[in-house]
């Protein structure tokens, strides 16, 4: 046997989407139920665990051993599920190398395709597709059922008690399997590199490790977020008299009633709208953002996914973004975390720790803003040691400096690192030492370099914040104008870029540009980065884009969440690029972090979260692993910044 191809049909009390895989198997009411499977492409198989069928001896061998490959459409769901089903049989703790595992959904997303085995199948056109009846059967028999009178009573549905259900069920298992050895047949000719399966088993060691959780500040974090909430909404209700506060629409009466007419009650618009009234009105959208506030949220996903070793796994999508490559967020949202501005964590922690509310709100003013910045620090180390996070310098703005040969900001890079600064000077043809940190013209420098790299105009400048910081409407495009003269080889990169592609899929061939390479195969466009590895843009097309001009459309996952044609453009195609590079980058830092014997517990985009124990090591040595030159970005000036800590935090 050299393959082993899986897939498992499971019951769970635990909410899999909610609460994730790890937390899902961990329960004491999970069973595996049916377990299909094919050796080497033969014919597909299913053993009836639910019904008294035993996993045979040499199934459970072939999974205990490292020489045989299991592949799984999302293999992280059946290794880790496995791992809690064969320590329960064997009783013994049993750990699942992922070194043994390949993912045919990672292969697949590499390839710019969906996420799902349904999906998948549809774009490939497969000839046997995904049962559309499994909904319904995975509703049935894997999730708990409502006790009536009419069941019985009972809270689980079992194969006797629908068998033509079971007998579909099986079937279900069998095409699920069937349909992953097709994706992989189709596949053959795109291998996983090398280099990426050791980037995913790295991944999945980081998901399995997990994060360690302050479960006393979750739980008195989300008690102290409910009893604020119920005391706002009780003066809401007594401030306005409204039968719903919260209702839109009733409070835009009441607003229009004493005067203030507005369109929308976004975050934003009522920020704005509390800086021009007073009195009751004043107090009452305040009210209405103290409410709406979702903190609390993140507590509950975090409580809801911890698991009884007291940490939460599984946080991160190994090539989530497809587009780049880079990790998306799983359950907590890792990657999208509020940052932290109190002068005293600390304190503040401990007073939700011990229940002091009403002193929180004494001391630092607004509960919910204080819950909200607390959230990265329910994350901590285990006992002895410490965190030491430390990520890479302003990534972005270095590896697209590189990329077009933008030599003053390669210069820059290597000396000072006062990007913001050079590039108001650059702009503004003013000596560098005249920008403080407090000087408009470093505002106008940083937003510019934030919002103009990959071809932003006005319109991502106001995204960006630009009017806020001070700038005037009138001079956002001579920010642009600017910002692009003082960097011809960046805005060169974009329609060099933009050229290469176009010609690469009208002319079915190979074309290339600053490194990168463009290369039309198979109905795909191929662009392979400095790290060997490639982007795919599937079924690319020329059209005419919203610019006027012939421009690259391509399929993906659009904003509509749907497989979709897709129009796209040289800074677009950049801004992947470079984010691609970077993320590279990233893996190829942690890889040499963890052979260093540094235990990774978390990631996001250009940073690392390292749990170190007391006394051993230091930011300056992980910051130095993360600097060392790659061999495929060789002249690249690379810098990481770090910080220890005894609980997570932005420095």
């Amino acid at each position: 046997m050299k393959i082993l191809s899986i897939d498992i049909e499971t019951f769970s009390d635990i909410d899999l989407g909610k609460c994730g895989v790890y937390r899902y198997a961990d329960s004491l009411n999970f069973h595996i139920l049916l377990f299909g499977y094919s050796i080497d492409g033969a014919p597909v198989e299913v053993i009836d665990l639910a019904s008294g069928d035993q996993l045979p001896e040499f199934i459970i061998d072939a999974i205990l051993n490292g020489e045989v490959i299991k592949t799984a459409f999302n293999a992280q769901f059946e290794r880790v599920c496995l791992m809690k089903y064969l320590s329960c049989l064997l009783n013994k703790t049993i750990y699942l190398n992922p070194s043994s595992w390949c993912c045919s959904e990672v292969q697949a997303a590499m390839l710019g395709l969906p996420h799902s085995l349904d999906s998948v199948g549809k774009v490939l056109k497969l000839e046997d597709q995904k049962m559309s009846e499994g909904k319904v059967l995975i509703r049935y028999f894997c999730m708990p059922c409502k006790a009536t009178a009419a069941n019985g009573g009972r809270v689980r549905n079992m194969p006797s008690d629908a068998p033509e259900k079971w007998k579909l069920f099986k079937k279900y298992n069998i095409r699920d399997v069937e349909v992953e050895l097709a994706i992989r047949e189709k596949l053959k000719g795109y291998p996983m590199p090398d280099k990426e399966q050791e980037f995913y088993v790295l991944d999945q060691k980081i998901n399995d490790r997990g994060l360690l959780v302050d479960m006393k500040l979750v739980e008195e974090a989300i008690s102290c977020d409910r009893q604020f909430t119920v005391a706002a909404t009780e003066r809401a209700y007594e401030l306005t008299g409204l039968e719903n506060p919260n209702s839109v629409a009733q409070l835009k009466g009441w607003l229009r009633e004493r005067g203030v007419e507005v369109e929308s009650l976004s975050k934003k618009a009522v920020i704005d709208l509390v800086e021009e009234t007073e009195g009751e009105v004043e107090e009452a959208l305040k009210l209405r953002l103290l409410m709406a506030k979702t903190s609390v949220k993140k507590y509950e996903a975090i409580e809801r996914a911890v698991c009884c070793d007291g940490r939460v796994h599984g946080l991160f999508q190994f090539y989530g973004a497809n587009r780049t490559g880079r990790w998306s967020g799983r359950l907590v949202q890792f990657q999208n975390l509020p940052q932290n501005h109190l002068k005293d964590l600390n304190l503040a922690r401990d007073l939700i720790k011990k229940g002091k509310f009403e002193d929180v709100e004494l001391l630092f003013g607004n509960t919910p803003s204080v819950l909200s910045e607390l959230i990265r620090t329910n994350f901590i180390p285990k006992e002895k040691h410490r965190f030491i996070v430390a990520d890479f310098s302003a990534i972005e703005a270095r590896v697209i400096s590189w990329l077009a040969g933008e030599n003053w900001r390669l210069e820059v890079f290597s000396s000072h690192g006062k990007i913001y600064e050079a590039a108001a000077s650059m702009m503004f043809h003013v000596p560098i030492e005249s920008i403080t940190k407090g000087s408009p013209l470093r505002q106008k420098g940083k937003i510019s370099e934030l919002a103009c790299g990959y071809g932003g105009g006005v319109g991502a400048l106001k995204a960006m914040g630009a009017l806020d910081m001070g700038v005037q409407e009138y001079e956002l495009q001579g920010l642009i104008d600017n910002w692009r003269a003082a960097n011809p080889h960046i805005v060169r990169l974009w329609w060099e870029v933009d050229k290469a592609a176009i010609e690469a899929v009208k002319q079915r061939t190979r074309t290339s540009t600053h490194g990168i390479i463009f290369t039309y195969k198979s109905g795909m466009l191929f662009v392979t980065l400095p790290s060997g590895r490639n982007l795919v843009y599937v079924k690319p097309k020329l059209r005419i884009n919203k610019f006027g001009r012939e421009g690259l459309t391509y399929e993906g996952i659009g904003t509509t969440k749907k497989w979709e044609r897709i129009e796209t453009y040289g800074p677009k195609i950049v801004e992947n690029i470079i984010q691609a590079i970077a993320r590279d980058l990233l893996a190829e830092a942690m890889l040499r972090l963890n052979k260093t014997g540094f235990i990774i517990v978390a990631h996001v985009h250009d940073e690392v979260i390292c749990e170190v124990p007391d006394g051993k090591s230091s930011v300056e040595e992980i910051c130095n692993i993360m600097s060392e030159p790659v061999q495929w970005s060789k002249g690249l000036p690379l810098k990481a910044d770090g910080y220890e800590c005894s609980f997570y935090q932005k420095d």
